[in-house]
């Protein structure tokens, strides 16, 4: 049996190992944050430190317990907390990293819970480098070469974000910037530019021909790729 001092560090451990990870989500202001991390992993290591000496009393010759059985019952049921973590916003599915990083601390406070320190700590700094390290290799190298950008002249007060949102609809959520300003010639136009994030070229060709159907667009220029 656990003796009290080494029992109450295993669950201080496991809080200050989710709070690291929950603090990289609270600071993107996603809904699980630092206290939900910070719950998730040390009641994930009190149950495993429950499974494997809660029962040493009951134990004896005709008794035999699996301490695994209460860890993963663990590993299924984190799954509602990650659904809950998951939003859809019109075409685009997002906090899908954040419930994998519930079900990653829960697992970090089963290995503390477990005693196994070095895991549990090589995997809070590997989960880390992999929220807050790949990220900006990932807006660098994979997302920026998913925006594509168009240039529209278009009449004055023709074109405003809320009717281009009732134009493209479903594919709105494409939509990552909408700058208007007024045309350098004398006419009465406005000079709209408007850069799409993560649009494969199917959905690209698909916005252009909607868009060039406009009333009250008088010159489009689109395909730009952004870097």
């Amino acid at each position: 049996m656990l003796g009290n001092f080494e029992l109450i560090a295993r669950l201080v451990l496991a809080a200050a190992l989710g709070s690291v990870i929950g603090f990289e989500r609270e600071r993107l202001s996603w809904a699980a944050g630092l206290r939900t991390h910070m719950l998730v992993c040390v009641g994930s290591a009190l149950i495993m430190i429950v499974s494997a000496y809660g029962f040493a009393e009951v134990l004896g010759e005709h008794v035999v317990l699996d301490p695994s059985r209460m860890a993963a019952q663990v590993v299924s049921g984190i799954g509602f907390l990650g659904a809950g973590s998951i939003l859809l916003r019109g075409e685009i599915v997002r906090g899908l990293t954040t419930a994998a990083s519930l079900w990653s601390v829960a697992a970090i406070g089963l290995a503390v819970g477990g005693g196994l320190y070095t895991a549990s700590i090589a995997a809070t700094i590997i989960i880390l480098i992999i929220l807050a390290g790949i990220k900006p290799l990932e807006r660098r190298f994979i997302t920026a070469k998913q925006r594509r950008q168009l240039t529209m002249i278009v009449e004055r007060g023709t074109l405003t974000f809320h009717s281009l949102h009732d134009e493209l609809g479903a594919a709105s959520p494409r939509v990552k910037q909408f700058v208007m300003q007024q045309s350098d010639d004398a006419a009465e136009c406005d000079e709209v530019i408007i850069t799409l994030h993560r649009v494969s070229n199917a959905e690209y060709e698909s916005i252009c021909a909607r868009l060039r159907q406009l009333q009250g667009v008088r010159e489009f220029r689109g395909d730009t790729a952004v870097s």
